[in-house]
This record gives C-alpha cells, sequence and structure tokens, in this order.
C-alpha cells in the first residue's frame, strides 16, 4: 500500500486471502516517497514465491503501475477512496495505464473483490484453490437464496 493510512481499507483483502488460506505479506511503500523500495520488492517478488500483487493507492495512485513496471507478475490495482472526488481520482490513476502495462483494476475500496481475484488468478495453478473458491460461490449464493426466503 502507498502509505500505512491504507491499511483499513487494505484490512478487507489481507482477511479475505487468510480466508482462503492464502500467505500474506504486507509491505508500505510509496511511488514517490520510496520509489526504490517499490522497485526492489517488484523486481523480487517472483523469486520469493509470490504470484499475485495486490496494491493499494489513493490520490495520484501510482504505485500499482510502478510495481506492474517492474514484473511479470500480474498486479491488481485497489483504488483508495481519498477526499478528493470520492476516489475517482485514484481509480483513473490506477485503470489507465499504457500498452503493456496492464493493472487489473478493482471498485473504490474494493479490497474483497481484490483478493478474490487474486485468488482466481492463483487458483489457475494451485487446484486446492480452485475447491475453495467454488464453495465460497456456493456460500454466496446460499446466503442470497436465503435472504430471499426471509423477505417473503
Amino acid at each position: 500500500m502507498g502509505s500505512a493510512s491504507d491499511m483499513p481499507v487494505v484490512e478487507g483483502s489481507i482477511n479475505t486471502l487468510r480466508q482462503f488460506g492464502v500467505e500474506v505479506e504486507v509491505l508500505v511503500c510509496s511511488a514517490h516517497r520510496t520509489p526504490d523500495i517499490a522497485s526492489e520488492f517488484s523486481r523480487n517478488a517472483q523469486s520469493k514465491g509470490i504470484d499475485v500483487i495486490i496494491a493499494a493507492a489513493g490520490k495520484a495512485a501510482h504505485l500499482p503501475g510502478v510495481i506492474a513496471a517492474y514484473t511479470t507478475l500480474p498486479v491488481i490495482g485497489l483504488p483508495v477512496k481519498s477526499s478528493f472526488m470520492d476516489g475517482l481520482d485514484s481509480l483513473l490513476s490506477i485503470v489507465q495505464m499504457p500498452p503493456g502495462v496492464p493493472v487489473a483494476t478493482v471498485a473504490v475500496n474494493g479490497s474483497e473483490n481484490a483478493a478474490v481475484l487474486a485468488v482466481q488468478m492463483m487458483a489457475l495453478k494451485y487446484s486446492a484453490l480452485d475447491d475453495k473458491l467454488k464453495e465460497y460461490k456456493e456460500t454466496m449464493k446460499q446466503k442470497v437464496i436465503e435472504s430471499n426466503n426471509s423477505i417473503q
């Protein structure tokens, strides 16, 4: 995440990933204040066994793009709502990447979806995660059915 102040949003991703049994590494590094740390992390992530990176940032939100520039791993951008434009600035900063440097992007403060998307990507490699995703989706479906039944 670009700043420790992003942690309340990022916690949703952390908790969701842990529910799936995915090991999580959390790092604060800024594309602007600590670009060397962002670069070093990105360049070494794959050799450390990292499969997918979720990069959260607000305002100018350059961190996901900087990370994507230095790695071939999938990068998921998590725009953080800021006081300016309700996070639209963050969303646009992340989603508008140049050709060849893609960043998958979820909704502003969409931390749970960032985690689920990361798990879906990892499930291509780890079949146990695919099984957990199927169970997760079935649980979501059952909750909707139960809520419909309680309305009637």
